[in-house]
């Protein structure tokens, strides 16, 4: 069989533990078989990001930019524990916020339905959308561990050199201080992502943040994505017949909960990640959701919603296969592939990834799937395999 051919490539960034073994598996039985994969890589694994002072991180940002489609596998965001295990030189900060900043993008996570996996929260008939904002917030901090008592304060000089200072906290012994900072127009660039893509979707626009605390900051988000809607967007989803609310996020959640789904809910950056694991648990499992970062300028990197998959692979060195879920991973390609395929004009490409979908997803409906998955179906699953079987599964019917 003659294999699909590429016009032009995409960024391909390896990343952690077991979802890299993983990737090396899927490219290996379900995309070089079939396509003429072109692609730029970039081993963002955690060693390498470290011998390169993340170098290799931002070339990874531009190759996307450049290229216009990327796809991500997991990658592991380092603390002290990972410190010592890989014998890295410093902490390393997350790659994804670096790529996130570097494309000032909002990450758009959508569930993967089955039939046979019924929601958690009965109420969901229709898959929330989360629209994340992937620019700033505890992503891009900046900490002090205080050793003794002092005061602790908050100072920022303009330009001009005039100096804006307010103390933090008459601090009475050591503690923590933690700065975090967002800037207008990546407000502005969230606001108009979210609104121009759920007018694409046709589906209402929620936003939550906790401007009645944070009066300031989240206040901003607030008022920015009003007046983004109201000067550009409010006629269009009136004629759409959608809409768009604000309300604080401890409401947005009570609501959610009790709503049948369908809209795209708008998060800040921390509470996107929080709240886009919640919806994919909910949903069957955090490896059953989409992740596409969507930059302004108009590029895409898709990538797996969730980690690296630390306990299976510490198994999985100690010779076991194990039965972990690799759907995202495989829907990352293919929303890579499919974009590259929409871009370049390759129609053969497009149909690939739609097959390749669909192919995964009927594997898992026939009753074969993996162990996260066993546990929910209905009817039980009349086979549950390992990643490599299911990975060959899918082939077998590709």
């Amino acid at each position: 069989m003659a294999k699909i051919e590429m016009k032009n490539a995409i960024a391909e960034l390896d990343g952690d533990e077991m979802t890299r073994v993983l990737w090396a598996v899927i490219k290996e039985k379900l995309l070089t078989p079939f396509v003429n994969l072109k692609t730029e890589y970039f081993d963002l694994g955690l060693k390498s990001r470290d011998d390169s002072e993340d170098r290799i991180t931002y070339e990874a940002a531009e190759a996307i930019k450049r290229l216009g489609v990327g796809v991500k596998c997991a990658t592991i965001t380092s603390n002290a524990a990972r410190m010592k295990e890989y014998n890295l030189k410093h902490l390393t900060p997350s790659p994804n916020g670096i790529i996130r900043a570097e494309l000032d993008g909002t990450v758009f996570r959508t569930p993967i339905f089955v039939k046979n996996i019924k929601c958690s929260v009965s109420s969901w008939t229709k898959p929330i959308v989360l629209g994340r904002h992937a620019y700033g917030d505890v992503y891009k901090n900046c900490e002090i561990k205080t050793p003794c008592a002092g005061k602790a304060e908050l100072v920022f000089t303009g330009e001009d050199g005039k100096e804006i200072r307010k103390t933090i906290m008459e601090m009475k012994g050591p503690g923590i201080i933690q700065g975090i900072h967002n800037l207008d127009a990546s407000i502005e660039s969230f606001a108009r992502c979210c609104f121009t893509y759920a007018l694409d979707q046709k589906i209402s626009v929620w936003f939550g943040a906790k401007d009645t605390i944070s009066k300031t900051y989240d206040g901003n988000f607030k008022e920015i994505f009003q007046r983004v809607f109201d000067s550009e967007y409010k006629t269009k989803f009136a004629e759409a017949g959608i809409e768009y609310f604000y309300t604080l996020i401890d409401d947005a959640v009570a609501r959610i909960m009790k709503s049948e789904g369908g809209m795209l809910w708008a998060c800040k950056n921390y509470d996107g990640d929080v709240m886009s694991d919640m919806v994919a648990s909910a949903c069957g499992s955090l490896a059953m959701m989409t992740s596409v970062l969507v930059s302004p300028n108009g590029a895409y990197e898709y990538e797996a919603s969730h980690g690296t998959v630390q306990k299976h692979y510490y198994r999985y060195q100690a010779g076991e296969k194990t039965s972990t879920n690799p759907v995202a991973l495989i829907f990352a390609w293919t929303g890579a592939l499919a974009k590259r395929a929409e871009l370049d004009g390759t129609s053969e490409l497009a149909d690939f990834a739609k097959k390749l979908e669909s192919a995964t997803l009927s594997t898992i409906e026939e009753g074969v799937m993996t162990g996260d998955l066993a546990r929910l179906a209905e009817p039980k699953p009349t086979k549950i395999v390992n990643s490599w079987e299911f990975i060959d599964a899918i082939a077998a019917k590709l």
